[in-house]
């Protein structure tokens, strides 16, 4: 038994279910209501992931990598899957709200636990930013479409404004014309300049849209899972007929030219998309924030995992292949490209009627992700890392009410004032190192496949696998990917030195650009090692090694912005967490702070 002040105390899996107890019928003993099914889950997972990703971001990947970002939805829909087998296994064993956070406190102890726990913060409430954001977009092209104009100062952020607002008057210094700035430029420009003065030279510009429909999502999601559940459902089938029209009128105007070149940027090009492809597929797991709701946890969360992410793989494969052979890729970076290649081609009706499916898709990613935040805050308190209010549940909604109103809070403000550009990647980054350790977790507590879960990961012997596989990825690396292997030598020897920046100002080489692939090496030959030395489970393997590679390609930027976030998250462990947790307190130490299983 590890002390009582080890930062790496572990919970039980048997003590973590005595508060609940696996499927227990009706209200929960922590007050929460069991109404979600199989259909249900499986509904929210797919109500999670395709929302921004295919209505916005989508648009962004295929002008950076072509035809060929097709292919890196397949891969990183690979990667999702092995972290998805990981996650159902944990679904499984451990059935109580927490999703990550719960599971790694089983697996690697208290510290991980909470930095995971931080760290899923970033992927669903500021992921949620972003979602408040583009739905804002949609929901005002909407509405200018019908002829209600929302004062242009009113649909944007504070900082995208004032961004724009330099970026115009710094042209006009410079002797340039206003055709030089951007659309978007301008149209910031404009909100700048007419919007209201606060003091001094700055001004109120709100994304007003954004912070509207926050608020409304989260007074449905204080209410109740089971109207939650029925709206999500309702948004859900919406979204996937119009999908399903997008996929099949396109294809009758798709021109097989515009594949070509398939690929015009290379791999570094496909992958500079990996943020946005990546933000596409992040919600799968936040169904697991619901277990204490659901009827049959272990038996119904693993499977409604696997259905949602393999549905929505393959309807993201074939839009994205109707969406780049519909127009050229080079005009699909615009906020909302499945209703821009419709204008495109002359159906303005069509358009119309994907931009009004979009504002209803979008919101219903909200929903999910605004329900997975507070269950995930509400089992941290149950545990001591945050204040008791956060576990309150309401007595007549069964929601986690003050966890519900923080979350909304937390959203809704940055929403009001913050742009789209920075907190994808940093949302992309807090969930592929959330995933990164859930299959890490499958190797610490079930590396050989033994587990009696209802649902495991197949034992595949990673041996000689393991390292056959790494030598052919070394291969493919040295042959396909010249230019980016140059590039990375001369960062490495100096050539850049520290950092090399663009024009703009943003992080392209130096030595600091290549210390997270130095990383990830460095952790290839560990985990090799100890593939053939333990011969572990050849399937998370593969799974954290995968998301460890896409986060290498999310820049050193991001990384210190997300180091810079979990030193924050460690001040409030440290200042509160600590002293505070259940497993610290001499009653529980006996029974629930063990080293083991």
């Amino acid at each position: 038994m590890l002390p009582e002040k080890s930062l790496f105390r572990r919970k039980t899996i048997a003590a973590i279910l005595q508060n609940p107890p696996a499927d227990h019928e009706g209200p929960s003993p922590g007050g929460l209501a069991r109404h979600l099914t199989v259909r249900d889950l499986t509904a929210l997972g797919i109500a999670a992931i395709i929302g921004a990703g295919i209505f916005s971001t989508i648009g962004k990947a295929s002008l950076d990598g072509g035809p060929a970002v097709s292919l890196l939805f397949v891969f990183t829909a690979v990667a999702c899957a092995f972290s998805a087998l990981c996650y159902a296994q944990f679904a499984a064993t451990v059935p109580v709200s927490g999703s990550a956070y719960t599971y790694a406190y089983v697996s690697f102890g208290e510290l991980i636990a909470w930095i995971i726990g931080w760290a899923l913060i970033m992927e669903y409430a500021v992921g949620n930013i972003v979602v408040a954001i583009s739905w804002s977009d949609y929901f005002t092209g909407l509405m200018d479409g019908i002829g209600l104009h929302i004062p242009v100062w009113l649909t944007m952020g504070f900082q995208t404004g004032h961004a724009g607002y330099e970026a115009v008057l710094g042209l006009m210094q410079a002797g340039k014309p206003l055709s030089a700035a951007s659309p978007t430029q301008l149209e910031a420009y404009k909100a700048w300049t007419t919007a209201p003065e606060l003091f001094g030279n700055w001004r109120l510009v709100v994304d007003l849209p954004a912070f509207a429909i926050v608020v409304a999502i989260t007074a449905l999601v204080y209410v109740g899972i089971k109207e939650s559940k029925n709206a999500s459902n309702l948004l859900v089938l919406l979204k996937l007929v119009i999908v399903f029209i997008v996929i099949a009128v396109g294809a009758f105007y798709v021109q097989p030219s515009n594949w070509t070149p398939f690929a015009p940027n290379g791999v570094g090009g496909v992958l500079r998309g990996v943020s946005a492809v990546f933000f596409a597929y992040i919600g799968f797991d936040a169904i697991s924030t619901t277990a204490e709701e659901c009827k049959n946890p272990q038996r119904d969360l693993p499977k409604a995992m696997l259905y949602a992410l393999v549905i929505c793989t393959v309807l993201y494969v074939i839009i994205t292949l109707v969406l780049t052979g519909m127009v050229p890729y080079t005009k699909l970076g615009v906020g909302d490209p499945l209703s821009f290649v419709f204008a495109e081609i002359g159906m303005p009706r069509l358009s119309g009627l994907v931009a009004v499916s979009a504002v209803f898709a979008m919101a219903s990613v909200l929903l999910v992700f605004q329900l997975g935040q507070p269950r995930i805050w509400l089992t941290m308190s149950r545990d001591g890392l945050l204040p008791p209010v956060f576990s309150r549940i309401h007595p007549r909604f069964h929601t986690p009410s003050f966890a519900t109103i923080v979350t909304g809070f937390f959203v809704a403000v940055p929403a009001l004032i913050l742009n789209m550009d920075l907190v994808v990647d940093l949302t992309s980054i807090g969930t592929l190192f959330a995933f990164a350790l859930v299959c890490g977790g499958i190797l610490v507590i079930d590396p050989y496949g033994r587990s009696e879960a209802r649902f495991k990961v197949p034992y595949v012997n990673g041996q000689w696998l393991m390292p056959l596989i790494l030598a052919g990825g070394a291969f493919l690396l040295l042959r396909y990917n010249a230019t980016g292997n140059q590039g990375f030598w001369q960062d490495l020897s100096g050539q850049h030195g520290w950092l090399l920046l663009d024009g703009g100002g943003k992080i392209i080489g130096g030595f600091a650009h290549q210390i997270p692939t130095l990383i990830f090496f460095l952790s290839c030959i560990a985990l090799c090692v100890l593939s053939f030395r333990k011969k572990l489970s050849l399937l998370p393997t593969l799974g954290l090694l995968i998301n460890l590679y896409l986060m290498t390609q999310l820049g050193i930027s991001n990384w210190t912005l997300f180091f810079v976030w979990l030193l924050i998250g460690l001040g409030v462990y440290f200042g509160y967490g600590y002293s505070n947790s259940k497993l610290g307190q001499p009653a529980v130490v006996s029974t629930m702070a063990k080293g083991g299983l």
